[in-house]
Formats: structure tokens, C-alpha cells, sequence
């Protein structure tokens, strides 16, 4: 829960710079209240320039979380950011198999493939999050990821079909959601569950807590 830091949030104008129905509830339910501004950009950064999964999905989450905030401030006019300074927050979750970054699928088949290899084996959802606030100013955002283990159990041919079938696992990184369907798939979780759906929210509340007692939001 926020209830720490609910007085500074009451004076900001707060954008979540993601579309996406679960990080939405997630972080209604956490007591946020928020705009929600997608982000344009094409999530297109080239996977081999990152050593590690957590610096790809970090760098992601920046650059969504900058595009809004640099249309934003375009948008608005100095009394305006005075009056509610901005908080800007992006996000960007990928599975993780064997070292190999799985996101969302391109088609049917992709979906099958990326499924298939998840079968009886074990996996890793990283999210990288990004706080833009206006204390810290548009250079200098607040960056942390979040991973958690999964384990799937062995599934059938058949079952995958199905399960693509219904249309889930098309917009989701590594072809499945937790929070539908797949969560019949589940094995084994360690760590935060809700970062397996699409967003880290107790570790959210935490690093926005770190900050206010810093003076930077």
C-alpha cells in the first residue's frame, strides 16, 4: 500500500506509460491513483547490445517512460508543472529461457515454439521499471528490475494448441498469463508473483517509499 507516501502522490500528476490491463489493476489496487498515457516507443533496442536481461528490460522501461514525459512537457506550460510536477512510470516485463529473451509472440506458431520450450523447464520474468520524477528532473530516472522463477510443468502438444486457441498468449512476453489459462501450466514460483503477470507492485511501493524519504518526489 502507498498510505506512506500518499501525500506527495496527491500533489503530482502521476502517467503509467503502459496500456496494459493487468499492470492497470495491479497498480489500482495498491491504492495509485494515475493517468494512462501509452507509450509510442517501438521497443525496438537490439537484444545483443545488453550483457544481461535486467539491463534490457530497464533500458526499455526508460525509453517508454521518456517518450511520454518528453510529449508530456511539450504539452504543458511552466505554471502547469509548477502547480503538479510529473511523476512518469514505465515498464517493460520479458521471459527468460536459457538465457534467451522471449516476448511477445509474433504469430501462432511463435507462441507453440516459445510454449514447447517452456514445457517441464524452468524460466525467469524479469520487469524493469522506471520512475521519472520532477525532483530528480528528465536525466536522471530512478531504475530498479524485479525477477522471479518459474517452473512449468510438462505440457502436451495438444494443450498448447488449445490454450493459443483462446487468444491469450498473443500479447504477452513469453506466450502466457499468469493471471488466465496458463496459470494451470504452474509448477513452481520464487519470488513476487505479481511480477510474473506484469508488474512488481511490492517492490513499486517500496522504491516510491526509498524516495520521498530521500526528497525526491
Amino acid at each position: 500500500m502507498l498510505s506512506a507516501v500518499s501525500t506527495q502522490l496527491r500533489s503530482r500528476r502521476v502517467i503509467l506509460a503502459s496500456q496494459s490491463p493487468r499492470r492497470l489493476e495491479l497498480l489500482r489496487d495498491c491504492g495509485l491513483t494515475f493517468e494512462v498515457i501509452p507509450s509510442t516507443f517501438e521497443e525496438n533496442l537490439p537484444k545483443e547490445r545488453f550483457a544481461t536481461p535486467d539491463l534490457y528490460v530497464v533500458e526499455n522501461a526508460k525509453q517508454k517512460a521518456l517518450e511520454v514525459l518528453n510529449r508530456v512537457s511539450k504539452g504543458s506550460n511552466e505554471e502547469d508543472a509548477i502547480k503538479r510536477p510529473l511523476v512518469v512510470i514505465g515498464c517493460d516485463t520479458v521471459v527468460v529461457h536459457d538465457g534467451v529473451i522471449l516476448e511477445k509472440p509474433k504469430d501462432d506458431e511463435d507462441a507453440f515454439a516459445m510454449l514447447t520450450k517452456l514445457s517441464g523447464r524452468p524460466h525467469e520474468v524479469y520487469s524493469g521499471v522506471a520512475l521519472f520524477t520532477a525532483e530528480r528532473g528528465g536525466e536522471n530516472p530512478h531504475l530498479f528490475f524485479e525477477k522471479t522463477s518459474v517452473v512449468f510443468g510438462p505440457l502436451e502438444p495438444a494443450d498448447i494448441r488449445a490454450y493459443i486457441a483462446t487468444g491469450e498468449p498473443m500479447d504477452k512476453a513469453g506466450s502466457y498469463g499468469l493471471q488466465g489459462r496458463a496459470r494451470c501450466f504452474v509448477q513452481e514460483i520464487h519470488g513476487c508473483t505479481n511480477n510474473v503477470i506484469g508488474f512488481p507492485v511490492q517492490r513499486f511501493c517500496r522504491e516510491l517509499k526509498h524516495l520521498a524519504t530521500q526528497g525526491e518526489l
